[in-house]
């Protein structure tokens, strides 16, 4: 489990179908072990289950999805850089995004450029990702509003009770991993 801002993210070594009906908001009511009253707290939590990503921080630009523009540097800094096309302009052709980059040796103004335009793609491709994720996400979880409930968590009663398949099991059943006990028939896990 690793956390993320807001969230709790819990990697599994494989995809398990069934997982997908524990998407929504579910209510946890709960009597605190300081509550002196005896009073039940309810919070809200929302589920989403969500497909692995692959990590897209650093994929290869292909040559053939480049446009390669060579010219001559402007302003101060004598002959060389006004009479020598040693700077570049990078044109990502999929994305539309170009980056330049100027000094004396064309070697060094691609490699610069190259970096630059690398950081920039994979930066559109993460945040195109993430918008992605959460478009998924917000699909899953609604407003996380009570009309969103797909489950009640009663641990005063030691009950879960599923809203979408009427099914109930004890929490603490449920809590040892056998949440499957609510799904539909058709998604139990094994044994």
């Amino acid at each position: 489990m690793r956390l993320v801002p807001g969230a709790a993210v819990i990697e599994l070594d494989r995809a398990i179908p069934g997982f997908r009906n524990e998407t929504g908001g579910h209510r946890v009511q709960r009597i605190p072990p300081t509550e002196r009253r005896g009073r039940v707290h309810s919070s809200t939590v929302t589920v989403a289950v969500i497909e692995g990503r692959p990590d897209v921080s650093r994929h290869a630009i292909a040559e053939r999805d480049l446009k390669v523009r060579w010219f001559s540097g402007t302003g101060a800094g004598g002959q060389h850089r006004n009479k020598h096309q040693c700077s570049v302009e990078l044109t990502h052709l999929p994305t539309g995004i170009s980056r330049k980059a100027e000094t004396r040796s064309r070697e060094n103004s691609m490699r610069l450029a190259m970096e630059s335009l690398q950081e920039a793609v994979s930066a559109g491709d993460a945040a195109r990702d993430a918008a992605r994720i959460n478009t998924v996400r917000s699909g899953q979880i609604g407003l996380g509003m009570r009309a969103d409930k797909r489950r009640t968590w009663r641990f005063r009663d030691d009950t879960v009770v599923d809203e979408v398949t009427g099914k109930s099991t004890s929490c603490s059943r449920a809590m040892r991993g056998r949440v499957d006990a609510l799904w539909p028939d058709t998604e139990r896990l094994g044994g």
